[in-house]
C-alpha cells in the first residue's frame, strides 16, 4: 500500500480545523470522526433506507423570468413571484441581466482561490464573525459538534470601498472580479425586492403612507448589508456519512445563489428532501428569515442543505442581502391587523450574533426564537 493510500481518519484528528480541502489534498481515504453525523442526520442514499426524507426525483422549482418583470407581463410575474415565495420559499431566476462573462469569471476566480496554497488561504482563518474577510470550515470551528464537509471564504461587501482593500489580493484578479459581481448582484437584489414588496400588496394603493413605506424599506436596502460567501465542497470518500451543509435557513431578506453544474443543493419541500437541478447561468433565489419576518409569515424561509459526492468537487457563491447591520427588522405594519396579528418580535443583527455565539446553527432555531405566535 502506498503512503497516500495508507492515510486514514485517525491521522487527521488534529487536522480538522484546517479544513476539508487540506484533508483531501493530504490524501485521506476515510471521513474523520469529527465529520460523521449521527445515523438519523445522515443523507439517505435511496428510498429503501429512508422513504420519508429522500425524493425520487429532482424538484422543478418555479422559474421567474426577470426580463418579464420589466415589461407588460409584470402583473402576472408578480403573481408567480408571490406563489413561489409562499409555496416554495425558492425559485430559479433566469434572464436576470448579469452577463455570462461576469458569472463565469466569478466561478473561475473562486475556484482559483481555493486552489491557492494552504498557507495563503488560511491567512484569513478567524472565528471573528465581524471580520471583513473570514476563511473557515464548517459553520463554527469552536461550537460545531460535527463539522460540515465545506470550506468557505466570506466577504463583507458594503460599503465596498471600505472592505475591498481587505479582500484577498490573490489571485491577481480576485478583487476586481468579486467587486464587479458584488455590485451587480446588489443591483439585482434591489430590483427583486421592489417586485417582492409589490407582490405582498403593500404598494397597490397610492396613499401617501403606503408609498412612504415602500420608499423607506427599499431606501434602507440601498445601504443594506451584503455578504458574499464562496463555498468549496471537495470530493468526499464517504459522502453518506456527512453533509456539505446541514439543514438551515438563511439570515437576511434574500440569498442569490450561483452554483456550478454539479448537483448538491437540496431543499425541504412537503417534508421531503429534493435536489435542485442547476440551470446554466441562473440564480437560485431563496427567502431568508428577515423576509419571513417582514412579510409577517406570508413568505417562508425554507430549510435547505448540501450533499456531497465522491467524484466531483462543487463550487457555489451565495450573495446574502438584508438591511444595514444596525437596522431593526420587523413585520410590515401593512400586513398586521386584528385578523393577522404580529407574529414575530422585532430583531437586529446584534440579537442574531448573540444567538449564534451561544449555540450551534441549526435549522430555523433563530427565527423560531423570534416567533410570538405558534402559527
Amino acid at each position: 500500500m502506498s503512503p497516500v493510500m495508507a492515510v486514514s481518519a485517525h491521522n487527521h484528528k488534529g487536522e480538522c480545523h484546517k479544513g476539508v480541502k487540506q484533508l483531501v489534498d493530504s490524501g485521506l481515504q476515510r471521513v474523520p470522526k469529527k465529520y460523521i453525523l449521527s445515523p438519523s442526520e445522515r443523507p439517505a442514499t435511496n428510498m429503501e433506507e429512508d422513504p420519508i426524507n429522500v425524493a425520487k426525483q429532482n424538484l422543478q422549482l418555479p422559474i421567474i423570468d426577470f426580463s418579464d418583470l420589466l415589461g407588460p407581463n409584470r402583473p402576472q410575474v408578480l403573481q408567480n413571484l408571490a406563489a413561489a415565495c409562499e409555496g416554495y420559499g425558492f425559485f430559479q431566476l433566469v434572464n436576470h441581466g448579469i452577463s455570462d462573462d461576469v458569472i463565469r469569471s466569478m466561478i473561475g476566480v473562486v475556484g482559483r482561490f481555493f486552489n491557492l496554497s494552504f498557507e495563503e488561504r488560511t491567512r484569513y482563518m478567524t472565528e471573528d464573525m465581524r471580520a471583513a474577510v473570514r476563511y473557515g470550515t464548517s459553520f463554527s470551528q469552536t461550537k460545531d459538534s460535527v463539522f460540515c464537509w465545506r470550506d468557505f471564504l466570506k466577504l463583507l461587501c458594503h460599503p465596498l470601498p471600505e472592505f475591498l482593500p481587505h479582500w484577498p489580493p490573490s489571485p491577481v484578479d480576485f478583487r476586481k472580479v468579486a467587486a464587479t459581481y458584488a455590485q451587480e448582484t446588489k443591483h439585482l437584489f434591489l430590483m427583486l425586492m421592489e417586485a417582492i414588496v409589490e407582490s405582498l400588496g403593500i404598494m397597490e394603493a397610492n396613499e401617501g403612507e403606503e408609498t412612504l413605506e415602500k420608499d423607506n424599506i427599499l431606501k434602507e436596502m440601498e445601504d443594506g448589508s451584503q455578504v458574499l460567501v464562496t463555498n468549496f465542497y471537495p470530493p468526499c470518500p464517504e459522502p453518506d456519512l456527512t453533509l456539505g451543509m446541514p439543514p438551515h435557513s438563511d439570515y437576511g431578506f434574500l440569498t442569490l445563489l450561483l452554483q456550478d453544474e454539479v448537483e448538491g443543493l437540496q431543499i425541504q419541500f412537503q417534508e421531503k428532501w429534493f435536489t435542485v437541478q442547476p440551470i446554466n447561468n441562473a440564480f437560485v433565489v431563496n427567502v431568508g428569515d428577515h423576509l419571513e419576518i417582514y412579510s409577517n409569515g406570508k413568505y417562508k424561509s425554507v430549510l435547505h442543505r448540501v450533499v456531497v459526492n465522491s467524484a466531483n468537487s462543487r463550487t457555489s457563491v451565495a450573495s446574502l442581502h438584508s438591511l444595514p447591520f444596525n437596522s431593526t427588522v420587523r413585520p410590515s405594519p401593512k400586513l398586521v391587523d386584528e385578523t393577522n396579528p404580529k407574529r414575530y418580535a422585532d430583531t437586529d443583527f446584534e440579537t442574531f450574533l448573540a444567538h449564534i455565539s451561544t449555540t450551534e446553527t441549526k435549522r430555523k432555531d433563530f427565527l423560531n426564537s423570534r416567533k410570538l405566535t405558534s402559527t
